[in-house]
């Protein structure tokens, strides 16, 4: 039996024991509800928490504030918050919390949540705590600090509330954006309702939403079922029908004389099969690329590893080899929009077969319930004897040389592959939406390192909450924008990787305030402001030269001070305007040590983008179909 097939069998048991612990009264020691939930986050490598206080909460933040191991961390914002807890999730490859007070704090932070969710709204079909957790499919506990149980029955006026009496409105809007809900309404199936979310939350990598009411905190329940550990492995996969789907596949590997290109993509990372795929790799040899929300899930210094396949926009060889072969095999493809080049993928069903956590498609056949995880070591050992065949088809070079320039202005054609140089490996690179997104796909990052960005969902500020977590973690342990960075950052933090954010000026004022926290957590990523006055990418989608496009301009070397360094000794701050500015700072060992926090402004011209975005922009410009009136041409 594989290791696989083990741990699924293991996992079954497991949750066959809870069953049981559910079918009879065990006698044993008691905990509270609260500590019940805790020791389960314990269990599951949870060593923070983000979140805003709010009088419904602040008793079970007495039991956070005093557990050994989870400490935690308050955010400027439940948003920013929700995009923490995502970054931290996403790092940690654990599960991310977010904890806010009843109805304003939970709304608050609805946008972090969705995002997570949104994926499997485009497969099948958390409010705003993070919508880019669900789409982006990351597993984040939306934990809900709500009135007592006795407050719920009787339903006064509240304030939180919408005044009509309708406690369960927020938890009805949450059913929108996360997997699966538990609302407690009393001690007796605490346990059961905490771990049958907890379990989903880990098992389908998507945000679930729980609410804690103010009276069940310190309710007393057994701790039997906390010898039973949750299981992060699916339902084993039937023997017999994925036997059948193994030959099946062989058998159009065969057809093909095994001119095969593996496409890697987002769920390889998210439900965690690279250590499988990589071994298929090894094994077999086969020429492999990877979509943009699929990056770094193979080394890109691997010298079979081609880069990035983006359909239409794609490098010419890159779009050349992976359309011209006789099969492609996807795994964990999600073909969203501005992942696919605006759905331009020239690659026939017919010749297509699909690795999911869930499914396998071979051709136009669909077989449910037979996943990658185990699937992929029994394609490995059938497949293997290609090896010296497939290692025969010619693969690219992913190189990104720096151009020999004139101007010194920085451009993004320049700047991307200098930053390659300055990578290292098992840096954790934060992008942004808009053209860090973008900008990072041309360039190859170094081995163990780990891409952070969020293509689908695309909500601009989130990177910085992401980031700090992502520090954090390396201080603490092992490891949104300011949201995500931050989370980022704490995951991290441990291992000391060091965390790197793109962002830019329009995206950054919309987080911002999550710096302050990290200053104050003592995290110490790099934070590259790119300041081309606006929103670059919605410029050339649509209104090139139109005043909404347009920010402010804020004097960003000071901001560090402004938000807790106000002794200037915990960061610094630098403006790069030349390309030769840039490269020295770069080249400064002291920069490059990232032994404090760091900003640096990098000066670029408002109409000047990565040549992928600009492609990707007209082609979502005119898919949005604006009446061409409506955007008159300047002269």
């Amino acid at each position: 039996m594989s290791r696989q097939s083990t741990a699924a069998l293991m996992a079954e048991i497991g949750r066959l024991k809870l069953e049981v612990h559910n079918l009879k009264t065990e006698q044993g020691s008691e905990i509270s509800v609260g500590n019940y939930l805790l020791a389960r986050l314990e269990q599951l490598g949870v060593t923070h928490m983000f979140g805003v206080p709010g009088d419904f909460n602040l008793g079970f933040l007495d039991l956070v504030e005093d557990h050994p191991s989870i400490n935690w961390v308050g955010n400027c914002n439940e948003l920013n918050a929700a995009y923490a807890a995502d970054g931290y999730a996403r790092v940690k490859h654990s599960i991310g919390v977010v904890l806010t007070t009843f109805g304003v704090g939970e709304l608050s932070a609805v946008n972090g949540i969705a995002g997570g969710k949104l994926i499997f709204f485009l497969a099948h079909t958390l409010l705003m705590v993070s919508i880019a957790a669900f789409s982006e499919m990351v597993p984040v506990l939306n934990l809900v600090g709500v009135p007592s149980t006795s407050q719920q029955n009787s339903k006064p006026m509240l304030h939180h509330t919408l005044g009509d009496g309708r406690f369960d409105a927020y938890t009805t809007a949450a059913q929108q954006f996360t997997y699966s809900q538990a609302t407690l309404k009393n001690a007796n199936n605490a346990a059961a309702e905490i771990d049958r979310v907890l379990s989903d939350c880990i098992t389908k990598a998507r945000p679930v939403y729980l609410s804690l009411p103010t009276d069940l905190v310190s309710a007393k329940i057994s701790t039997e079922r906390l010898h039973t550990p949750l299981s992060r492995s699916a339902p084993p996969n039937n023997p017999q029908v994925e036997s059948f789907v193994t030959d099946l596949i062989v058998k159009q590997v065969e057809d093909a004389e095994g001119d095969v290109v593996v496409l890697v993509d987002a769920c390889a990372l998210r439900h965690g099969v690279t250590e499988e795929l990589n071994e298929f790799l090894r094994k077999t040899s086969f020429p492999v690329y990877s979509t943009p929300m699929g990056k770094t899930a193979v080394d890109e210094s691997y010298e079979r590893y081609g880069g990035i396949y983006l359909g239409s926009i794609s490098r010419p060889e890159i779009k050349q080899k992976v359309e011209s072969a006789r099969l492609v095999l996807s795994v964990g493809g999600l073909r969203s929009d501005f992942n696919t080049g605006n759905f331009s993928y020239n690659i026939p069903v017919k010749r297509t077969i699909e690795l999911h956590s869930d499914n396998t498609k071979v051709q136009y056949a669909a077989f449910p319930g037979v996943g990658m995880k185990e699937l992929i070591p029994q394609l490995s050992e059938r497949l293997k004897s290609y090896h010296l065949a497939a290692a025969k088809l010619a693969v690219p070079k992913f190189l990104a040389p720096v151009p020999n320039e004139k101007l010194e202005t920085i451009t993004h054609n320049y700047f991307w592959p200098r930053m390659a140089q300055f990578f290292k490996t098992s840096d954790v690179i934060v992008t942004e939406t808009g053209t860090a997104n973008f900008g990072i796909l041309d360039v190859p990052l170094p081995p163990k390192s780990t891409l952070c960005s969020q293509i689908l969902w695309g909500s601009i500020g989130w990177s910085v909450g992401k980031a700090t977590w992502r520090n954090i973690l390396n201080r603490a342990d092992e490891i949104g924008d300011a949201g995500s960075l931050l989370g980022a950052s704490l995951a991290a933090q441990k291992t000391n990787r060091r965390s790197i954010l793109f962002v830019g000026d329009g995206s950054l004022q919309l987080t911002v305030q999550e710096l302050s926290t990290m200053l104050r957590v003592g995290v110490k990523p790099i934070v590259f402001v790119l300041n081309n006055s606006g929103y670059t990418i919605e410029r050339y989608i649509h209104g090139k030269t139109r005043i909404y496009n347009d920010i402010s301009n804020w004097k960003w070397t000071s901001l560090l001070q402004v938000l807790g360094d106000t002794e200037d000794k915990i960061s610094n701050s630098y403006t790069v305007k030349t390309k030769q500015e840039l490269s020295n700072l770069l080249d400064n060992t002291a920069f490059a040590r990232a032994d404090k926090m760091q900003l640096v402004e990098v000066m670029m011209d408002k109409f000047d983008a990565p040549n992928s975005l600009k492609l990707q922009a007209e082609a979502s410009g005119k898919a949005n179909a604006y009446d061409a009136s409506s955007n008159p041409v300047t002269v």
